[in-house]
């Protein structure tokens, strides 16, 4: 079942079941023959291809995505262009995986291979859909794989355009298979003997449960699950900078975002002046139809979603906390959408680092606001989580802007920004936040593996 911002139902998929998740993957098996055999300069024409069909279909498959999400179209479109950007990224890299030769006594030599692993698995969150489905695939058929990709059920259109624009561009039929479901589908996937690797983007209990269906076949995992990521704010920043900062690390796909940094430390002597000028802010953010250009916020995933965060904000409120703006439910006035899954986006203040609302993960668009008075005392704190997916760091002294980020226990630091996430760069976390990286080279490791050969050039000495 799927719903769109309006509350209304616009398609039904059917689940994939063993046979046909035996059938995708068999599929990807003979796939990966044809695909594994060709040089990365080839592979890279292919992936180049698919880039350019996305860049000139961008505006249908952002529009696309906004439908398949309810993030703004203004959103949409930036995904869409991060991804074909990846895709890119790895084509360009696809030519240049390769092993070295290493000397050894006598004129014999070792060298080594970088090989692809085989069917790779990816499993999907709703927040980023295509992107993160673009995240996964494009390192992976770069270095050689089939990949067997399951969306997430709330959000599963946009990733089978994807699908079709691979084969499009020239990839062998069934490299890149989409299969459709929940976890029963995600169990069949990790279960299944063939598959080679599991690359798993979500929350931490199904990331674990996703680890021990893996261990069950020693299969290689990357895991990029949740967080509860620290903003420091000092008082040295550019104000106007770091406020900007702090909408962007909250609000950005309705809070749907798992490096959120969803709890804004900020010292002490700025506090009421930051405050001030976040709470202004947040209450003229646009909320309403997604598909209008002015709209900077749509509606959350769906109802079972929504009142969720509802019932964060209820329990700060009662732990303490002040709700400074939002938190209520929307109502948009265009009455097509008065089903849909909107609210206000939330500041709270008189924040606790005991409170719930600071140590469990919301993912919705709540800000919680805590004072701080000194360096040691902040960093101390932001470190006090079983997450460490990102943090960020907002002030004009550039000695203490990375001594603080050297500090942190997160995976992705941001200095005087936020939620910026270049291809070029590795992208995951520390902790419970998982491990393994998507993008940059890094990627490149965890979709390939390396073979040593060692040559002998004289005859063999037997101590036998």
């Amino acid at each position: 079942l799927f719903k769109m911002c309006s509350g209304r139902v616009i398609s039904k998929l059917l689940c994939s079941g063993e046979k046909e998740v035996d059938l995708a993957v068999q599929s990807a098996k003979a796939a990966f023959k044809i695909w594994s055999q060709m040089s990365g300069m080839e592979r890279s024409r292919v992936l180049l291809e698919a880039a350019r069909i996305i860049r000139e279909q961008r505006e249908e498959i952002a529009t696309l995505e906004t439908i398949n999400n309810g993030k703004s179209i203004f959103e949409a479109r930036v995904d869409i262009d991060i991804s074909w950007q990846c895709l890119e990224y790895y084509a360009g890299l696809a030519g240049s995986l390769a092993g070295e030769h290493i000397q050894l006594p006598g004129g014999s030599f070792g060298y080594t291979r970088r090989e692809p692993l085989g069917v790779c698995v990816g499993i999907g969150a709703w927040n980023y859909p295509f992107q993160i489905a673009c995240w996964k695939s494009a390192p992976a058929l770069a270095c050689g794989n089939a990949m067997v990709f399951k969306p997430s059920p709330f959000t599963p259109i946009s990733v089978v355009r994807l699908a079709e624009i691979f084969t499009e561009a020239g990839v062998p039929k069934g490299l890149f298979n989409v299969v459709q479901g929940g976890a029963a589908t995600g169990q069949f996937l990790c279960h299944h003997p063939d598959v080679a690797k599991i690359s798993f983007t979500g929350s931490v209990p199904t990331g674990i449960k996703i680890m021990e269906m893996a261990a069950k076949g020693i299969k290689p995992v990357t895991l990029e699950l949740g967080g509860k990521s620290p903003l420091i704010i000092f008082s040295d920043c550019a104000l106007e900078n770091a406020v900007n900062g702090a909408l962007m690390a909250n609000f950005l796909t309705q809070g749907e975002v798992c490096c959120n940094g969803t709890r804004v430390f900020v010292e002490r002597k700025i506090l009421d002046a930051f405050t001030k000028e976040v709470v202004k802010r947040t209450q003229k953010i646009k909320i309403g139809d997604p598909l209008l250009e002015d709209t900077r916020m749509g509606a959350l995933i769906n109802r079972p979603h929504l009142d969720r965060v509802q019932g964060f904000i209820k329990q700060a409120k009662e732990q303490g906390a002040e709700v400074l703006c939002g938190g209520d439910l929307y109502v948009p006035d265009d009455p097509k959408l008065k089903n849909g899954y909107y609210m206000r986006p939330c500041v709270l203040g008189n924040c606790m680092d005991d409170m719930t609302c600071v140590k469990e993960e919301i993912f919705g668009p709540v800000m919680s606001i805590l004072p701080f008075d000194t360096e040691e005392e902040v960093v101390e704190r932001a470190n006090n989580t079983k997450f460490g997916l990102a943090g960020g760091v907002f002030t004009r002294d550039i000695q203490k802007a990375h001594r603080v980020v050297a500090a942190l226990k997160a995976g992705m630091c941001f200095i005087n920004n936020y939620n910026i996430s270049p291809v070029e760069l590795p992208f995951g976390g520390y902790k419970a936040s998982g491990f393994g990286r998507e993008n940059g080279r890094a990627a490149m490791e965890y979709y390939s593996q390396l073979k040593t050969v060692c040559v002998e050039m004289g005859d063999v000495e037997s101590v036998f």
